[in-house]
């Protein structure tokens, strides 16, 4: 029972975090204008992965697209990258999980398949979140760098060369999802060791002789002296009459003949 409200939470958590990513990937709001030194303005500006949008005072918003891939920096194509990759990887690991789930029966699927299934939709959902959060990581990292640039510029009396960005809400967005993605895939790789059915580690062989069974009685070792009798004569006086004292008569030389 644990194992399967194990698998179906991990499923849940990373269902949630596929999701999140897609959002995140989606939203416009990766970076956001800085308004800590104008706070009233006109125009406010905030750039996603896809299309840059300006929103006026008045309430109107226009966003334009990139139209371009090459003018874009390297860093952040890697990020598209990145996230583009980890929603793949977690909607495969979803269409994996959806048939690994041991209270859903499809034919004669064995316990040893859904837990193999189980295990690749948990590793499909950590690289998932791996990417997801790498993605957001180096988005924000390239953020911090052009702000205090940014910054240095300002205080060199050269003001107007650049609007400052700051962290936006898909950032956020995209760390959360990230790391659901990242703890689901865990708990179904948690729920892969219940799953696989427990077997005898040593299995006893038996061996049949190809002939006829024949036993042997161990004794002690006694050396022969070469006058034994022969078994025939020797069976003639086991089954010799006894004396009325119980003794067999001492059988004589031509016995042995």
């Amino acid at each position: 029972m644990s194992t399967t409200i194990c698998q179906v939470m991990g499923f849940l958590v990373s269902c949630l975090g596929v999701g999140g990513s897609i959002m995140a990937t989606a939203m416009d709001t990766w970076s956001t204008q800085d308004l800590y030194d104008n706070p009233v303005t006109a125009v406010f500006q905030y750039q996603g992965l896809w299309r840059s949008c300006v929103r006026q005072s008045s309430g109107f918003t226009e966003c334009r697209p990139y139209f371009t891939i090459l003018g874009l920096p390297a860093m952040f194509q890697a990020v598209r990258a990145l996230m583009i990759v980890g929603i793949v990887l977690g909607i495969l690991g979803l269409l994996v999980c959806i048939f690994a789930l041991k209270c859903i029966r499809i034919g004669s699927m064995e316990d040893t398949a859904k837990a193999n299934m189980t295990l690749t939709s948990g590793i499909m959902f950590i690289v998932a979140g791996l990417c997801a959060i790498t993605g957001v990581s180096v988005f924000a990292n390239m953020l911090v760098t052009n702000f205090w640039m940014s910054t240095t510029n300002m205080f060199q009396g050269m003001q107007n060369v650049q609007n400052r960005y700051t962290f936006g809400s898909a950032l956020f967005v995209g760390w959360v999802a990230g790391g659901l993605a990242l703890v689901g895939g865990i708990m179904m790789c948690l729920a892969c060791k219940g799953l696989i059915p427990e077997e005898s580690r040593y299995k006893a062989v038996s061996y049949n002789a190809s002939g006829r069974n024949i036993s042997y009685r161990t004794g002690p070792y006694k050396a022969g002296s070469g006058y034994e009798a022969d078994p025939r004569t020797r069976k003639g006086y086991e089954d010799a009459p006894r004396s009325e004292d119980g003794r067999r008569p001492y059988p004589s030389k031509y016995d042995y003949v």
